[in-house]
C-alpha cells in the first residue's frame, strides 16, 4: 500500500516541499544515527506543515520547517526522505486544497502510520491548529515522525512546543534538541527534559511512560464514547475475521484514535494488511480495493464509499441516524455466543467517568481472555524434532480438540486469517520452551503489571 502511495503521490506530481531550518546543530554522527533507528530516540525529526496560497489562488500544504534537517545523504535516501515528505503534507491536511483563511479553529491532535515496503512503521503524531496573527490566515500543522508507539506521550510533548511556538519558532529548537538527546524511558519510567523559557527560566518537563507499554498508543475513551459496548464488539468481530472496515467521522482526532482502539482489540495479534487511520482525499479510491483494511474517511466523502458492499462502514458522528451504514449481517453471528456474552458483561463494569488506565484495565480483562480460550491452548499443538528444525503446527489435531461447536466453527474461520498465520510462523521459528506458552506468558505479565501499579499507587 505504501509503495502503490508513492507511486501516486509522483504521478499526481505532489510540489517539492519548501523547506527552512532554524536546526544549527552539526549532523548527527553514525552513532546516533545508529541509536535511533534502533529505537532509542524519542522521534527522527519535526516538521511543521503550512498551507500555502498557490498562483492558482488554491491553499497547497508545504513543509516550512524541519528539525533535524538532513544533510549527507545519498541519491536514493534523499528521494527516499522526498517522497515521505510529501506524504507526510497529505496526511497532516487530508481534506487536499479545499481551504480558506480563517478566524478561529479548534486545535485537534491526530495521528496517522506510514507503512513501509518492508512492512516496517513509523507514527506520524500531528497537532494542527491556527498560527498567531491578526485578520483570517490557514491553520498549519505540527508533525512528530517517530517509530515509537505512545501517543499520550507525543500529545503532551505537542503541549510544550506549542507553549514554545507561542514565544518564537526559535524556542522550539532547543527543546526538541533536548528530547532527541534524551533516552526512551522504559514502560512505567519517566525521563526529565531541562529547557529554557523566557520569564520563566528553567523548566523541567517529565515524560512518563504507562506500565501498559501495549496500549500505550491507545485511548479507548473515544471508542467507547462513539459506540455502545454491544456495537464495539460487532466491529471486534469484523476485524477478528480481518473483514473490510471503513469509519466515518468528520474529526480526524475521531478517525485516528478510534481506528487504533480497534486494532489494539486484537492484541496479541497484529493488523496485518491496510491501515490507514485518515484517508487523503487523494487516496480515496483505496476503498475499492478488495484485500481487507481499516481506514478512517472524513464524512465530507461519505458517499465516495458508502456504495461499496461487503465491507462494514462505522459512523462515528454525533448527528448519525444509524452506526452501521454498510455491514454484510452476520456480524453477531461471527463470535461464539458464550464468549461474546463475557466479553459484553466484562464491559460492564467500565465507569462512566474511567481515567485511561481504569479503562485499559477493563478492556484488556475483556478481550485477552477471549484468545486465551479459544486459541491460546495452540502451543501444545506445535510439534518440533530433537535437531533444532522448525516446529509444525498440527491446526486439525489443534481444532479438533475444541469441545463447544460454536466455539470450534470460530476457530477454523480464525485460523485462516493472516494475523494467526504469521503469528503461528513466528511461532514455529521459536525454539522449544518449557513455559506453558506465549499466551500464558502475556496474562503473566499483564497480572504482573497490574500489580505494580497497584503497589505504585499505595506509594
Amino acid at each position: 500500500m505504501w509503495s502503490s502511495f508513492r507511486a501516486k503521490l509522483n504521478r499526481d506530481q505532489v510540489k517539492e516541499p519548501c523547506q527552512e531550518s532554524l536546526d544549527s546543530a552539526p549532523v548527527d554522527t553514525t552513532a546516533r544515527e545508529q541509536r535511533y533507528m534502533s529505537g532509542h530516540y524519542f522521534f527522527e525529526y519535526l516538521v511543521v506543515v503550512s498551507l500555502k496560497k498557490s498562483k492558482e489562488g488554491a491553499y497547497e500544504p508545504q513543509i516550512t520547517y524541519q528539525f533535524p534537517k538532513r544533510d549527507g545523504m545519498v541519491r536514493f535516501q534523499k528521494e527516499e526522505e522526498e517522497k515521505t515528505l510529501k506524504a507526510i503534507t497529505l496526511f497532516c491536511f487530508p481534506e487536499g486544497i479545499s481551504w480558506a483563511p480563517l478566524t478561529e479553529y479548534h486545535s485537534e491532535t491526530f495521528s496517522f502510520v506510514l507503512t513501509e515496503i518492508d512492512g516496517s512503521r513509523r507514527n506520524g503524531y500531528c497537532r494542527r491548529l491556527l498560527p498567531h496573527g491578526n485578520g483570517a490566515r490557514p491553520p498549519e500543522a505540527f508533525c512528530i515522525i517517530s517509530r515509537l508507539a505512545c501517543f499520550g506521550l507525543f500529545s503532551k510533548i505537542f503541549d510544550e512546543v506549542e507553549k514554545r511556538h507561542q514565544i518564537s519558532m526559535a524556542m522550539i529548537y532547543p527543546f526538541m534538541q533536548s528530547l532527541r538527546e534524551a533516552a526512551f524511558p522504559a514502560p512505567g519510567n519517566t525521563v526529565k527534559i531541562k529547557s529554557f523559557v523566557p520569564d520563566k527560566g528553567t523548566e523541567i518537563i517529565s515524560l512518563t511512560r504507562p506500565l501498559d507499554s501495549w496500549l500505550e498508543h491507545v485511548d479507548f475513551r473515544t471508542l467507547f464514547r462513539c459506540l455502545t459496548n454491544e456495537e464495539v464488539v460487532l466491529v471486534f468481530a469484523a476485524a477478528v475475521m480481518e473483514r473490510r472496515i471503513v469509519f466515518i467521522a468528520v474529526e480526524l482526532s475521531t478517525l485516528s484514535q478510534v481506528i487504533h482502539a480497534v486494532a489494539a482489540l486484537l492484541y496479541p495479534f497484529t493488523w496485518q494488511h491496510t491501515f490507514i487511520s485518515i484517508v487523503p482525499e487523494i487516496l480515496i479510491d483505496v476503498v475499492m480495493a478488495p484485500t481487507p483494511y481499516l481506514l478512517g474517511v472524513q464524512k465530507r466523502l461519505m458517499d465516495q464509499v458508502t456504495d461499496q458492499t461487503d465491507l462494514l462502514v462505522v459512523d462515528l458522528s454525533e448527528d448519525r441516524k444509524d452506526t452501521f451504514l454498510v455491514q454484510i449481517g452476520d456480524e453477531k453471528s461471527i463470535l461464539p455466543p458464550k464468549l461474546q456474552d463475557e466479553i459484553l458483561q466484562a464491559l460492564r463494569n467500565r465507569k462512566e467517568k474511567s481515567t485511561v488506565e481504569e479503562l485499559n484495565s477493563v478492556v484488556s480483562e475483556a478481550f485477552l481472555p477471549f484468545f486465551v480460550k479459544t486459541v491460546g491452548h495452540f502451543d501444545l499443538y506445535v510439534t518440533r524434532n530433537s535437531k533444532g528444525q522448525p516446529g509444525v503446527f498440527q491446526s486439525r489435531a489443534f481444532y479438533k480438540t475444541i469441545k463447544s461447536k460454536t466455539t470450534r466453527h470460530f476457530v477454523k474461520k480464525f485460523l485462516q486469517t493472516q494475523m494467526f498465520d504469521l503469528f503461528i510462523q513466528e511461532v514455529e521459528q521459536q525454539p522449544a520452551s518449557p513455559q506453558q506458552g506465549i499466551f500464558h506468558k502475556k496474562i503473566v505479565e499483564y497480572q504482573e503489571q497490574k500489580k505494580k501499579e497497584k503497589a505504585k499507587k499505595r506509594h
